[in-house]
C-alpha cells in the first residue's frame, strides 16, 4: 500500500471516485468544497412538504454502456429502472422526443410505416447541404424546415443564447430522427436512477477512514504546498485567477412551483418555441415512478450567459473560447503538483458515466505515474 497527503478540490463525483479509489490504496485524502453539500451538481434531496425527491441542480439520469461504471455506481447504491422519455410542445400540440416515428406521423397527420416516413423526410430535408458546418445546416440536412423549426430552432436558440447559425454542427452529434416508435431519449443499455438520491450515492463513496471532507471549504492556490498532489475540478480558469480572462459558459436558472397533484403526467416537458422565455419544465417526482406522493416540486428553466457570481453549467466552446482555452491549456502544462479533472477542470460538458469513467482512469494513471517514478500530466484527459 502507498501513503501520502492528496487533496481533491471538489466533492464532486470526479473528487469522490478519485479520493474513494486511492484512499483505497493507502492514501490520505483531504477534500474540500466550497458548496455546504457534497456531491456537486447531481446533489440531490428530499423536500420537506411533498417528500419528492428533488434533482435540486436539474434533473440527473444516469445513462451509460459503460459496464465497469455502471456496476461502479451500484456498488454504492441501487439503481432503479428509469427510461427517459422526453415530451414537448410545439403549435398547441404534445410530441415525443426524440423526434421518432410517432412524431412524424402525428406532425404530418400520416400513418407512414418506417421506409415510407424515411422517404418522406428525406423528400423534406435540405439535400443541397452535403458538408453541414452549423447546428441549422445539420438540422435542415436531416430533418428539413419544419421539423427544424417546430423541435429545434427556438429551444437550441434559447439554451445557448445565439442562433443556431453560429453553433457548430456537431451539438447535433446524432442524426436527430428515428424511424421506430422507440422514444427512450438515451441509446444506453444501463439506464436508472438511484433508489435514494445521488447524495446518498456520494456518501457512501467517500465513507472511508483515510477520507475527510471540509464543506464551506474554499481552496486557495496556497494549499497545494501541503499535499503531495492536488486534484482540481474547479474552474480551469479559476486556478490561475481568471488572469488571461473568463471562459464562457451557460448557466440556468430555475423557477420552483409545487402543485397538488400531478402537474405535466410526465419528467420533462420541453418548450421548443421562442416566444416560451423557459426552455423546459422538470417534475421531479417522475424521476422516481417507484415512489408515490400526491404533492408534486416543478422548475421552470431559463437559460442565460453565466455572470462570474453564477453556477457555471454548460462550457460554451466556440471559437473564442476555445483559443482562450488553448492558453490556458499551455499554462497547466507547465504547472506541476496539479491534474485537472471533471467538467469545469477540463472544461467539456461530460455526462456523468464519463465523469467517473475519467475519475477511475486518473487514479490508475496516478498510480502508474507513481509506481514508475514520473511525473502525472495536468490532464489525463485533454481538453481540445
Amino acid at each position: 500500500m502507498s501513503s501520502g497527503k492528496l487533496l481533491m478540490v471538489g466533492a464532486g463525483l470526479s473528487g469522490a471516485v478519485i479520493g474513494r479509489y486511492l484512499a483505497e490504496q493507502g492514501y490520505d485524502i483531504s477534500i474540500v468544497d466550497a458548496r455546504d453539500h457534497i456531491a456537486g451538481n447531481c446533489y440531490s434531496k428530499r423536500d420537506a412538504d411533498t417528500g419528492v425527491m428533488v434533482h435540486v441542480y436539474g434533473p440527473h439520469i444516469f445513462h451509460t454502456d459503460d459496464e465497469e461504471v455502471w456496476n461502479y455506481v451500484n456498488g454504492f447504491e441501487t439503481f432503479m429502472p428509469y427510461k427517459n422519455r422526453v415530451k414537448t410542445t410545439s403549435g398547441g400540440a404534445v410530441y415525443s422526443l426524440p423526434v421518432n416515428l410517432h412524431t412524424i406521423n402525428q406532425f404530418y397527420g400520416k400513418t407512414m410505416r418506417p421506409d415510407e416516413a424515411r422517404a418522406f423526410i428525406e423528400e423534406q430535408a435540405d439535400t443541397t447541404i452535403t458538408e453541414p458546418q452549423t447546428f441549422e445546416d445539420q438540422a435542415l440536412r436531416f430533418v428539413g424546415p419544419d421539423l427544424y423549426k417546430a423541435f429545434f430552432k427556438g429551444y437550441t436558440q434559447k439554451q445557448w443564447g445565439c442562433s443556431p447559425t453560429e453553433l457548430p454542427a456537431s451539438i447535433l452529434k446524432r442524426l436527430p430522427v428515428r424511424f421506430n416508435y422507440d422514444d427512450n431519449y438515451f441509446f444506453h443499455r444501463f439506464q436508472g436512477m438511484p433508489e435514494n438520491g445521488y447524495t446518498v450515492m456520494v456518501e457512501r463513496i467517500l465513507d472511508h477512514p483515510n477520507i475527510t471532507v471540509h464543506l464551506n471549504t474554499r481552496f486557495t492556490r496556497d494549499q497545494a504546498a501541503e499535499y503531495d498532489h492536488v486534484f482540481y475540478s474547479g474552474p480551469l480558469d479559476g486556478w490561475f485567477d481568471f488572469d488571461l480572462g473568463r471562459l464562457g459558459y451557460r448557466t440556468l436558472d430555475f423557477e420552483r412551483f409545487t402543485f397538488d397533484g400531478d402537474y405535466q403526467g410526465c419528467a420533462v416537458m420541453n418548450y421548443g418555441e421562442e416566444e416560451v422565455p423557459f426552455t423546459r419544465i422538470t417534475e421531479h417526482k417522475h424521476f422516481a415512478p417507484w415512489e408515490s406522493h400526491e404533492g408534486s416540486v416543478c422548475y421552470r428553466e431559463f437559460s442565460r450567459a453565466a455572470e462570474p457570481d453564477d453556477i457555471p453549467y454548460y462550457p460554451i466552446r466556440q471559437v473564442k473560447e476555445k483559443e482562450l482555452l488553448g492558453r490556458y491549456v499551455e499554462r497547466a502544462a507547465q504547472t506541476d503538483g496539479v491534474t485537472f479533472v471533471g467538467r469545469l477542470g477540463t472544461y467539456r460538458y461530460l455526462d456523468m458515466d464519463v465523469t467517473i469513467r475519467e475519475a477511475l482512469d486518473t487514479a490508475r494513471a496516478f498510480l502508474d505515474a507513481r509506481k514508475a517514478g514520473t511525473k502525472m500530466p495536468a490532464f489525463a484527459v485533454q481538453p481540445l
